[in-house]
This record gives C-alpha cells, sequence and structure tokens, in this order.
C-alpha cells in the first residue's frame, strides 16, 4: 500500500534516509487498528455492562458505574496497544499491515517517546482524529501533535512477509473471538449492584413494535414496520 515513488527525505536532525508515511496509509493503518481493537472493546465492553448494569426483561440498563468502567478499559486498551507494540517493533498490527512504522526523529525511538505519542492521542483524537489529520498535513515531517512533542515520525519500511501473517491472523482472530466470547458474556448476568454511581443512565430495550433508546430524559424511538393485512 506505502509508495515507493515519491522522493526520500530526511527526519528532522539525522542523514537517514526516510520517506514520510502517506495520510492515506496512516489513515488505512488506523482503520485496520480500530478494527482490532472494536474486537476487544465488545469483550470487555459487554463484561462491563453485564456485572455492573443490569438486564431487566429486554431492556438493558446501563449505570453510572459500568459506563465510566468501560470507558476506562477502552482507553487503558488503545493506550497500551499503541504503546507496547510500538516500543517494542515500532508498528501497530494495521502499521504492520500497510508496511509503515514509527521511527525517532533525531534520536533513536524509546519507550518514553511512545508513551508520550500515544498518551497525546486525547488531543489528536479530537473531532474523530480531524485535530490530528489536519496538523499532519500542514506538517513537512507529516507528523501529528503527538508526533511533535514526543519526536517521531511515521515512516515507511517493509516488514517480512512473517510478520504480515501474523499481523493478520490476529485482526482476524480479535473479531472472530469477539463475535464468539461476546454472546457468551451476555448470557451470564453476573450483576454486581455497586455501591456507588448505580444510577441508571442509559436504557436501551424493545417492545413488539418498535427499538428504544433512552439517555436521561432524551429518547429514541424505532417503530417497526407493520404487515399489511393479507400479506
Amino acid at each position: 500500500m506505502a509508495s515507493l515513488g515519491h522522493a526520500a527525505k530526511r527526519a528532522p536532525g539525522t542523514q537517514e534516509q526516510y520517506r514520510y508515511a502517506r495520510l492515506g496509509d496512516r489513515f488505512i493503518a488506523f482503520v485496520l487498528d480500530t478494527a482490532f481493537l472494536f474486537g476487544l472493546y465488545a469483550l470487555v465492553d459487554s463484561w462491563a455492562f453485564m456485572r455492573w448494569g443490569s438486564v431487566e426483561g429486554n431492556e438493558l440498563r446501563l449505570t453510572t458505574a459500568s459506563l465510566l468502567i468501560a470507558i476506562t478499559m477502552n482507553a487503558a486498551l488503545l493506550f497500551l496497544y499503541g504503546f507496547l507494540l510500538e516500543a517494542a517493533w515500532g508498528a501497530t498490527l494495521g502499521k504492520a499491515m500497510v508496511g509503515i512504522k514509527v521511527a525517532g526523529a533525531g534520536r533513536p525511538r524509546s519507550i518514553s517517546n511512545c508513551a508520550l505519542r500515544n498518551l497525546l492521542r486525547i488531543i489528536d483524537g479530537l473531532g474523530f482524529y480531524l485535530v490530528g489529520t489536519a496538523v499532519a498535513a500542514c506538517s513537512a515531517a507529516r507528523q501529528r501533535i503527538g508526533d511533535i512533542y514526543a519526536r517521531t515520525v511515521v515512516i515507511e519500511d517493509s516488514f517480512g512477509s512473517g510478520i504480515r501473517v501474523a499481523a493478520i491472523v490476529l485482526w482476524v482472530g480479535s473479531l472472530a473471538g469477539a463475535g464468539w466470547a461476546v454472546p457468551r458474556v451476555c448470557s451470564v448476568n453476573r450483576l454486581v449492584t455497586p455501591l456507588y454511581l448505580s444510577q441508571v443512565i442509559i436504557r436501551v430495550g424493545r417492545t413488539e413494535s418498535s427499538a428504544y433508546f433512552q439517555v436521561s430524559g432524551f429518547t429514541v424511538n424505532v417503530q417497526f414496520a407493520s404487515k399489511s393485512p393479507g400479506s
């Protein structure tokens, strides 16, 4: 996916030649990583919702505690996924499949670089990554805010076929595993009544003629199409 046709550039402060990763390739890697993480999110969220929320008939009730725990676990997964893989190999699964990696700008990549780069996703990710994309588009080295402060760049690199195959297997395994595990997690209600933050915030359910989603006093109701007589 990564093109070798554009001119090589130097990472700031170095004499080595790099081809900076194109924004399109970085977007594809982001989509692949998001799909992988979706499988993990689905698993931990269903566990948190079934443990600190409740199911009453055809209605799922999510408490403040269940939502806070799910959000915290999702944020931890997002950080650890990017930080650990980039610190160890320079690339997440999506980056490895596309053929790009994180490198140090002016110095070798370090654990602290990768930690800061992924921590600043909090800012880069605002507006569905519009902030990070806009900053990278205006940067000669295509650095988002996390790259600028962590002194990293994303470059094109070739990975062996073994690494790419392993990345694809793990990527498929995440989605397949979530598809297998989530229904089983949801079939067992291990409800733990939270001592605090037990207020029900979200209700999702269905009746015979509609499905609904309720947040506090705001409700979205979707009516099912009724069958005409004789159909």
